[in-house]
């Protein structure tokens, strides 16, 4: 999986607003435009640098330097004196024996480079749990809408139905007068629901990563595809558990971080050893009372030239001390977040199981209201039951159904929060 992560960024201009969405295009899109996933690959071209950067240690390096001087003939060290000196260089270097530090230094930025990897997967798992969750905001106050429109419409109903009966005087005015208040306290939910929508709407833009500013597409808004459903899904424990162990892209990233502060150690263990070098130039030096090039004096060196800093005042010792403190970090850091994974893997089968429970409750309720509701109205028009019984059968059934979306709601998400923490890849995810 991580080896098939595309590093491309999104280049191209961004696109018109859809007619119509769906959570699976929404996923794909987000993949390539998701502004934290755009980050991450960034950080591996970044690592791609140090990994290049570090390589050039162990090959042979090639440099060019000149100099020149002009001077006193009083202060000349030449014979017979001269007021002018130049010189140019070629020089190679080979890099023979350091000790161990380039080794290390290469496998160590090779290990960051592989735990990049692993972020990037983890910030994809991250950010498209953020995606699937706004996505399902989305569809909760879409279907928030059409309940408290269904209530209003039921109220407009229940209004009319007063007004006929007073007309008729088969009720008082009171009746109509509590029809209309039921009918205004009706409005402002579902007002607040609309904006409600509008706002999940940006929210999922914003992780989407759309920053589609064209006129014509400010006010366009796609049609959502999907619904709010419940299908229980069993999970056990300890497979969980096992899977969050093995698959978590942040678990096998800081495996990789504490190798790379293992290798760190065997580079700084290196100051104390000698390092040796193989020299090679060729030299173009002025000669004696003339200045032109082809009376210049020529020739090649080579030779070897090692360094061992026997006493450094406790530099070494120091940087040893250093990387040796940074490796028992990340060793703690490690085990805290199998701890912390672990947990979250708990909490996740918690909520499941508490979100499966409550979507279960709610389907019976509604199905209860919806009945209530339907005895009521008849029994009101058979003259045994009173408005207030109707309106309560009312409320009560518009708080059902929301609550039914609402468990729905967090079902759905309580799921993806467990495939999430066990380190699974989101459903849509290339490769998943």
């Amino acid at each position: 999986m991580i080896a098939a992560v595309r590093l491309s960024a999104q280049t191209a201009d961004p696109q018109p607003v859809p007619d119509s969405l769906d959570l699976k295009t929404a996923v794909a899109y987000a993949l390539e435009n998701n502004f934290s996933i755009r980050q991450a690959r960034e950080r591996i071209r970044q690592q791609d640098g140090v990994i290049l950067e570090v390589t050039a240690r162990k090959i042979p390096s090639v440099g060019v330097g000149a100099s020149y001087q002009s001077n006193d003939t009083e202060i000349s060290q030449s014979f017979p004196a001269d007021d002018s000196a130049w010189q140019i260089q070629i020089q190679a270097r080979q890099a023979l024996y350091a000790g161990g530090a380039i080794k290390a230094a290469i496998a160590g930025a090779e290990l960051v480079r592989e735990a990049a990897m692993l972020e990037l997967q983890a910030v994809i798992n991250d950010s498209l749990l953020i995606v699937r969750t706004k996505f399902y905001d989305v569809l909760l106050a879409r279907e928030s809408i059409k309940v408290r429109e269904q209530s209003v419409a039921l109220l407009r109903e229940q209004l009319q139905n007063a007004r006929n009966r007073f007309e008729a005087g088969a009720s008082s005015s009171f009746e109509v007068l509590r029809a209309e208040v039921a009918l205004a306290n009706a409005q402002p939910a579902l007002i607040q629901a609309r904006n409600a929508f509008r706002i999940a709407i940006e929210e999922l833009r914003q992780a989407l990563g759309f920053t589609n500013r064209v006129g014509e597409n400010l006010r366009k808004t796609p049609e959502f595809l999907g619904e709010l459903t419940f299908q229980p899904v069993a999970f056990d424990l300890q497979t969980a558990l096992d899977a969050s162990r093995a698959n978590r892209p942040e678990l096998a990233r800081l495996d990789k971080l504490e190798a790379a502060r293992s290798e760190a150690v065997q580079g700084a263990r290196a100051g104390y050893r000698p390092t040796v070098d193989l020299v090679g130039s060729y030299q173009w030096r002025k000669g004696r009372g003339s200045d032109r090039f082809s009376d210049a004096n020529d020739g090649w060196l080579l030779g070897v030239q090692s360094q061992w800093n026997v006493f450094d005042g406790r530099a070494t010792a120091g940087r040893l001390a250093q990387a040796r403190s940074t490796l028992a970090q990340a060793q703690l850091a490690r085990s805290e977040a199998g701890l912390s994974v672990e947990v979250e893997v708990r909490r996740a089968i918690s909520s499941l199981q508490e979100a499966a429970e409550l979507a279960e409750a709610s389907q019976k309720v509604v199905e209860q209201a919806a009945e209530a509701l339907r005895l009521a109205t008849v029994r009101q028009s058979a003259g045994t039951a009173t408005q207030l019984d109707v309106l309560t059968s009312q409320v009560d059934l518009t708080q059902a159904r929301n609550n039914q979306l609402q468990a729905n709601y967090n079902y759905l998400v309580a799921m993806s929060r467990l495939r999430k923490a066990m380190g699974q890849a989101d459903q849509f995810a290339p490769g998943s």
